[in-house]
């Protein structure tokens, strides 16, 4: 009887463990709304990769570690920073109990302005073969400060998408992670590039 026992709690260990890890490097999400038209449409379903912008924190780990002290906080990436062109879902900043997904088009560092219908990132214009139509409209230069990322819709057209002409940028303490896969519905499943 006490290697039953055994093997049960090992089992519920196991599966224990591979929750906690399901729970805390994927996330499942619903887009609401069309946004993201023509990549993405209203009520598809998506998994977002988190271990992929996951921070570490130095001081943080210090801490918990003889012989090495850090001073000061100092995050980074465990993997990699969001790139321009990829798909994030995060926080919306004026409200973070709502969860946003756009297209990072400006990085850390990035002057992004927008002319007609042409978004402009460092004096380049993007090449954007993922947008259908981009209603003209004008921005101002906006230089894109450390720790914060701008993102856009990829439907451009005039109040398609809420995004950071509208309210800036968002700050990575925000950004929940890259959007990998859309499983649903079945004909639409497909790997995000």
């Amino acid at each position: 009887m006490p290697a039953i026992i055994r093997e049960f709690a090992e089992a519920i260990l196991l599966a224990l463990v591979i929750f906690v890890f399901i729970q805390t490097s994927i996330q499942n999400f619903k887009v609401e709304g069309s946004s993201m038209h023509p990549t993405l449409e209203g009520g598809q379903y998506l998994l977002v990769n988190k271990l992929v912008y996951v921070q570490l924190d130095a001081q943080r780990w210090s801490r918990l570690t003889p012989f090495w002290k850090v001073e000061e906080s100092n995050k980074s990436f465990a993997v990699r920073p969001p790139q321009r062109g990829e798909i994030i879902v995060f926080h919306y900043p004026r409200d973070p109990t709502r969860d946003f997904v756009k297209r990072v088009i400006g990085i850390p560092g990035d002057r992004v302005e927008i002319r007609g219908s042409d978004v402009i990132v460092n004096g380049q214009t993007l090449a954007e073969p993922y947008i259908s139509r981009a209603d003209p409209s004008d921005m101002s230069p906006v230089v894109v400060q450390d720790g914060e990322y701008f993102v856009l819709g990829d439907n451009r057209s005039r109040g398609g998408s809420n995004d950071s002409r509208n309210w800036g940028t968002v700050p990575e303490e925000h950004i929940l992670g890259k959007v990998w896969v859309v499983y649903w519905p079945p004909e639409k499943w497909g790997w995000l590039e």
